[in-house]
Order: structure tokens, then C-alpha cells, then sequence
């Protein structure tokens, strides 16, 4: 079974770009994979997607409350674009309202903006994680722009130590291994609002990109494993190490953006058990028993 900490819903469809599953499919697609739970994470940037309102999400937990656990999020640019607006009153109000998390924050802004450095700093302040994506450039995609290496990701990290980060997106995990070219770091995001993958092969890792060093570095860095599928993929024997290492900071998720769309990450957690190229012990953490524990979740862990 699987607890997943990163999912997207929508109350009504959209005409296109993505088509995010219903509550009801996200619930029978939940059902077939053997997944407990979920955080569902609203949009509300414009770059790329129609955004929602978060209480679109609080309805759907408070329908679903034993299935769909709420995030909130909130346009680093709103109320007055500026970096000193009051983000925190908007996110202390959510977390009131039992939201566990900020995210996903995929404005297409540097990471070290001002504006998106003040949301971090009020979701610091008010004690919620965050999840976000990224971008390898400015303009005609979404997500926080970071350069090669991730320094900015970095910065913010260290900037501050008391934010739990929850990593995501290709930005970040294709620094798993040293990058060949900067053209792996994320598949070419068209004019068409499509995804184009890259045709750049990913070979076995050989050596250690920066993505290791910074969970050895900072404890306030957790990651998700959706995007991660790539880069894991290309190393089955890096891979396993990889997840043994990390094993109590690492979670799954599935990044649903469409009613059928495969769980790639979750096939391969489970080939890797059933090859004994991680142990159980580190399976089920990763699966469900981290997220059980740090969302407090009402389901056991077994003794």
C-alpha cells in the first residue's frame, strides 16, 4: 500500500493542456493501485495550468477525509507584488483550515526573486512544507528558474534552515547524477502547451551530482519521487543506494495529471523490492510510513 504526497484534482474539467482526474477518478485510480491516501496540491499560477481556488481542495478533503489530505497555495506576486507582503496571514489561514502544505508553486520566476524568497520565508514562519517545481528558463514555461547546479535551490535551503522542502520536478532530480549537457536537466516545453521529451539519452550514473550532496547537507530537505523516475531508471544498481541511503526522507508520489496516466515511480519501487535491490524495510518506508509519520496520518504502521 502507498500513502502519496503529491497528487492534483480538479472540481470541474478544463478545456485542455492538462486534464487533472475528477476527486472521483483520482479515487478510483487510488483504489486499483492500492493507495491510502493523498495530498492533493492546488494550482494557482498562471504560466501554465487554469488556476483553482484551495477551496476547491478543502472540499474535496472535507468529502473525502479519509482519503485526500489538503495543501494550500498561494502566487508569490499576489497581494501587492512585492516581497514584503503579508503571504503568511493568507497561509496561516489555510493552515487553520487544516491544509498541511504550500504547493505547487510553479510561477516562472527565479528562485531567488524577492517575491518567491518572502513566500518561503512566510511558509517558514507559519510552519508549513513546501513543494515546488523548476525551469531551465524564463519565459514560455512554468516553475521557479534555477541554474545549472541548483545554487539557488541551495541558497534557499540554507536560507532557511527551519522550511522543510519537499523536492520535485526534473530540475531538481536530474542532479541526481552529474548532468552530461545542460539539456537533460528538463524535457522542451513547446508553444503548443505540450511536452516534447528530450531525445537525449540518460546514462548510468558514474558520479554523483549534487542531489546527494544536498540531502547530506541540509535536514530540512525531503524529496518526492515522482520527477525522480528518470534518473533512477537509468541506474539500477546507483538507484537502490541512492534510496537505501535516504531512505527516512524520501516519499512517494504519483504527480497524477491525468485520470490514467502510469505511475512509473511506483512499478519501479516495486520491481526493486521484488528484485531484493532494496529491502522491505525500505520500501514501505518510502511507500507510506515516512508520510505516515510526518503527516501524522491515522493510518497503523505495522510493528
Amino acid at each position: 500500500m502507498f500513502v502519496d504526497i503529491h497528487a492534483h484534482a480538479y472540481r470541474k474539467p478544463v478545456p485542455f493542456v492538462v486534464q487533472f482526474p475528477s476527486p472521483d477518478e483520482l479515487l478510483r485510480r487510488y483504489d486499483e493501485c492500492g493507495i491510502e491516501m493523498g495530498c492533493i496540491l492546488p494550482i494557482v499560477n498562471s504560466e501554465i495550468y487554469l488556476p483553482q481556488a484551495n477551496e476547491d481542495i478543502l472540499e474535496m478533503a472535507e468529502n473525502h477525509p479519509d482519503r485526500f489530505i489538503p495543501f494550500c497555495n498561494v502566487d508569490p506576486r499576489c497581494l501587492s507584488d512585492s516581497s514584503s507582503a503579508p503571504l503568511d496571514r493568507v497561509l496561516a489561514y489555510y493552515k487553520d483550515k487544516g491544509c498541511r502544505g504550500v504547493g505547487e508553486i510553479m510561477p516562472n520566476l527565479p528562485t531567488s526573486d524577492d517575491r518567491v524568497q518572502n513566500l518561503f520565508r512566510c511558509a517558514e514562519k507559519v510552519g508549513l512544507p513546501v513543494t515546488w517545481d523548476g525551469s531551465d528558463r524564463i519565459g514560455g514555461d512554468f516553475g521557479l528558474y534555477d541554474d545549472p547546479g541548483i545554487p539557488q535551490y541551495e541558497r534557499t535551503l540554507a536560507r532557511f534552515p527551519k522550511l522543510t522542502v519537499f523536492a520535485h520536478g526534473p530540475i531538481f532530480w536530474s542532479e541526481l547524477g552529474k548532468l552530461a549537457t545542460p539539456a537533460q536537466r528538463k524535457p522542451v516545453f513547446n508553444d503548443n502547451a505540450d511536452y516534447i521529451f528530450s531525445a537525449m539519452p540518460i546514462p548510468p550514473i558514474r558520479e554523483e551530482g549534487i542531489v546527494p550532496k544536498l540531502f547530506r547537507t541540509y535536514p530540512n530537505l525531503l524529496g518526492e519521487l515522482s520527477d525522480a523516475f528518470r534518473m533512477l531508471n537509468c541506474d539500477h544498481e546507483y538507484g537502490p543506494k541512492f534510496l537505501t541511503e535516504f531512505q527516512d526522507r524520501l516519499f512517494f508520489g504519483t504527480d497524477i495529471c491525468f485520470a490514467d496516466m502510469p505511475f512509473h515511480t511506483m512499478e519501479l519501487l516495486l520491481q526493486w523490492r521484488n528484485e531484493k535491490k532494496i529491502s522491505e524495510t525500505v520500501f514501505r518506508k518510502i511507500a507510506r510510513e515516512n508520510a505516515i509519520r510526518f503527516f501524522q496520518l491515522p493510518l497503523s504502521i505495522p510493528e
